[in-house]
């Protein structure tokens, strides 16, 4: 196009407005253009429209081209600039983080402040002058360091496997103080066979006054012991205040959490070194579970029979016919403390020599005399 056509364009086309497409084509097109209108050899005017038409056909701000342009000038053609991402310059070199493995490794990996301690030593105090850009590295840069991809290729530490901690339930030993509705839960498995898993029951013994309800489940999974442990509170005749358990994850899990939380009931569970923080429901797992049913393998398909088996027959003859040994505590000239079991009575007549008995019972329940013994309804 001549100047004039150039003129022309632009007048007509002056409230049309273009835009580019692709940024390469664009500046071949720039380039091109400038070319074949000699653009360096016009005067300041006539470089003007030419700017004007550039930036019309192309719809890029006045900035851009004076840019595009300049770079035309200098280069004889404009170029894409490839994209360089900003980097800050390498303080630390390869050779740097190798001293600093070797530091690790001589001092099984001190803390950041000791580490930096060293580094400085070696260089100030021992004039190694391997160690002068590290004298001058901050503590936050130590740790940097380490964790950067070179460091790990030539160090491998190994870590001893962590303990869980798990913010579920308090380690203490449950303070009844004389009241119903505090229990000891624990878990008996009925062996394997061939790998495959058998039934496991679930004992739950009140701590005053022992009224022990059992169940059982086929897997010791979120999915079946929910079930059954809510089966087995609703047979308590009293409200629950406690669950004590040992630290397994069949019920130190936010599910169980849920269902005592639902309850109003504290969740607590044994204490290190504390053998005997479970002591009451585990020796109901032998004098009860153990003595009526045994050792032998019983499948886990068994275990909705065991469980109308135990509502059936089993707790209530625990509850109220099996007398159970009530426990005093005496204490010698030295201070040790002993148990004593001078007096035997059913759960039932435990409760009911609790304070407060009918106040602890839940609501709707009933209690009525049938010949010698009572019973609840």
């Amino acid at each position: 196009m001549s100047l004039e056509q150039i003129r022309a364009f632009l007048k007509a086309t002056d409230e049309v407005e273009f835009e580019a497409a692709e940024r390469s084509e664009v500046y071949a097109w720039i380039s091109r253009t400038l070319c074949e209108q000699e653009y360096w050899k016009h005067s300041k005017q006539v470089k003007g429209l030419v700017r004007q038409y550039v930036q019309k056909m192309t719809g890029l701000s006045r900035a851009q081209v004076t840019r595009l342009i300049a770079a035309y000038l200098k280069t004889g053609s404009v170029q894409q600039r490839p994209y360089r991402r900003h980097r800050f310059a390498q303080r630390y070199i390869s050779a740097d983080i190798g001293l600093l493995v070797e530091v690790d490794e001589a001092h099984e990996t001190l803390s950041g402040p000791a580490t930096q301690q060293i580094l400085k030593r070696e260089f100030a105090r021992y004039g190694d002058k391997r160690f002068q850009r590290l004298a001058g590295i901050s503590v936050a840069h130590i740790y940097n360091l380490r964790k950067s991809r070179s460091y790990r290729e030539k160090r491998l530490r190994y870590e001893k496997t962590r303990p869980v901690q798990v913010a579920i339930g308090e380690r203490r030993r449950p303070e009844p103080n004389g009241q119903p509705g505090y229990l000891r839960v624990d878990t008996v498995h009925q062996g394997d066979l061939d790998g495959i898993k058998g039934v496991y029951h679930i004992n739950a013994v009140d701590e005053v006054t022992q009224w022990q309800i059992v169940g059982a489940t086929a897997q010791i999974s979120e999915q079946w012991l929910i079930p059954v442990l809510e089966a087995m509170l609703e047979q308590f005749p009293f409200c629950i205040r406690g669950f004590h358990s040992d630290n397994g994850s069949e019920f130190i899990n936010h599910t169980v959490a849920a269902l005592l939380n639902k309850l109003l009931a504290e969740q607590t569970k044994s204490r290190p070194r504390h053998s005997n923080d479970n002591g009451l429901v585990e020796s109901k797992n032998a004098a009860v579970i153990r003595k009526h049913i045994g050792y032998g393998y019983i499948a886990a398909r068994h275990a909705s029979a065991l469980m109308a088996f135990y509502r059936e027959h089993l707790n209530p003859y625990v509850n109220f016919h099996r007398p159970c040994g009530v426990p005093e505590i005496t204490t010698d000239h030295k201070g040790k403390q002993r148990r004593v079991y001078r007096r035997y009575a059913t759960p039932w007549e435990l409760l009911q020599q609790t304070p407060q008995f009918t106040r602890s019972l839940k609501s709707g329940i009933k209690t009525r005399r049938t010949g010698a013994a009572s019973q609840t309804a």
